[in-house]
Parts: structure tokens; sequence; C-alpha cells
């Protein structure tokens, strides 16, 4: 019987420790959600980046320059999507070996 109660006692953890553990649970998923929020903000640049483009072929499609500062911005508003893809994708994955550490 005496065993069994030090087991127990050995494995109880303190409501210190237990507090620790919520407050790394909960700060994992405010990173999660940083991470979407970034995300979405490299979407929301790269769509203003297509949007800009468009309007310009749209109200000045004679001027050379202007087509070819389209075509730089739609270039441009790309590595945006491709890049806040990979910066994504990349957090997550750490985050995940993170929580595999713990």
């Amino acid at each position: 019987m005496t065993d069994l109660n030090n087991t127990i006692i050995q494995k109880s953890v303190s409501p210190s420790d237990l507090l620790d553990m919520e407050r790394t649970k909960l700060a994992m998923e405010r990173t999660k959600l940083a991470n979407q929020r970034t995300l979405l903000a490299y979407i929301r640049t790269s769509l203003a980046c297509f949007a800009g483009s468009a309007a310009l072929i749209e109200f000045f499609e004679q001027s050379r320059k202007l087509q070819i500062t389209t075509y730089i911005t739609i270039t441009i508003g790309i590595i945006f999507l491709i890049s806040g893809f990979f910066s994504y994708y990349k957090t997550k994955r750490s985050m995940k070996q993170m929580e595999l550490i713990k």
C-alpha cells in the first residue's frame, strides 16, 4: 500500500507545473494564430499587387513603361504569395517539432 501511495505522490504534478503547462499550450496557440495572420497578410499584399496591376492594364494600355511596371507588379505579387506560403509552412513545421520536443 505504501508503494502505491509513493508512486501516486511521485507522479503528481504541482499546481505551478500545471500552470506552466497551460501557459505553454496557450503560447503555442497564440503562435499558431499569429502564423495564420501572417499568411493572410502575405495573401492580402499579393492581391493588392494583382489589383494594382489590373488597374494599370485597364487604364494605361498604350504606355509601354506602364505595361512593364504592370508585369513587374504581377511578378512581385507572385513572389509575395509564394514566400508567404513558404514562411507559413516553415513556421508550422518548426512549431510541430517544438511540440514533439516537449
